[in-house]
């Protein structure tokens, strides 16, 4: 494989380019203080970050991870999300923090001629402010929230309908993810992809997903690409 031969890098947001825990971990236990419930650490929220919105406010209503199967009444959980949003909205970028040396290196990577673009699992809505708030808005080409298309991450759509807007084929991307979805979504549409060691990844080692390559430094990348 010659990654020099790559025109685009897609990228995933939270735990690839930037630290959001800090700012979804408070809009959490302000929605769950509004619903008089206790708030949670904000080392337990980070373990539940990843999946977006609807899931990390399942998780911090049942107050676990692992929610699949379980129930909750819905009149809550539309009520808890909104409230979850409107306090997001407030705490976009008060702690929200790019990752080392990822500033430098995405425009490096600019100027090497890549060309750039975020899919990730976060509502649209938020995704432009955050990167008009860190400075980041004007190194990327396009970027897909996880209810842009009808589906998200680990689902191949949004990379698949990135490579179609873009006008390249999936051979000449490669995305730069955290977690098993970015693994996952790649792996679905056969486009090469690129594990960050840090990041969300509910503790669970990336190279488990069979990534093309593993970087525990963001900078690393410019040693490859």
């Amino acid at each position: 494989m010659n990654w020099k031969e790559k025109k685009a890098i897609f990228f995933d947001l939270d735990g690839t380019l930037i630290d959001s825990v800090p700012d979804l971990a408070l809009a959490v236990n302000e929605m769950l203080m509004q619903l008089g419930r206790k708030p949670f650490s904000e080392s337990i929220i980070r373990y539940w970050v990843g999946n977006g919105a609807q899931t990390l406010v399942r998780r911090a209503l049942l107050g676990e991870r692992d929610i699949e199967g379980k129930q909750i009444d819905e009149t809550l959980f539309e009520d808890a999300l909104s409230r979850f949003l409107a306090a997001y909205r407030k705490h976009l970028c008060e702690a929200t923090r790019p990752y080392p040396h990822v500033a430098e290196t995405l425009k490096m990577l600019k100027a090497r001629g890549y060309r750039l673009a975020i899919v990730t699992n976060k509502p649209e809505q938020f995704v432009s402010p955050i990167l008009e708030g860190l400075g980041m808005a004007d190194l990327f080409e396009a970027w897909l929230g996880g209810d842009s298309l009808p589906k998200k991450k680990p689902d191949p759509m949004p990379l698949l309908h990135l490579c179609e807007t873009m006008d390249i084929t999936v051979d000449d991307a490669v995305i730069v993810g955290d977690s098993k979805n970015d693994m996952l979504a790649a792996k679905a549409c056969g486009m090469d992809a690129i594990g960050v060691t840090y990041g969300y990844n509910y503790g669970e080692d990336i190279r488990i997903y069979e990534p093309n390559v593993v970087i525990e430094k963001f900078e690393e990348l410019l040693n490859i690409l």
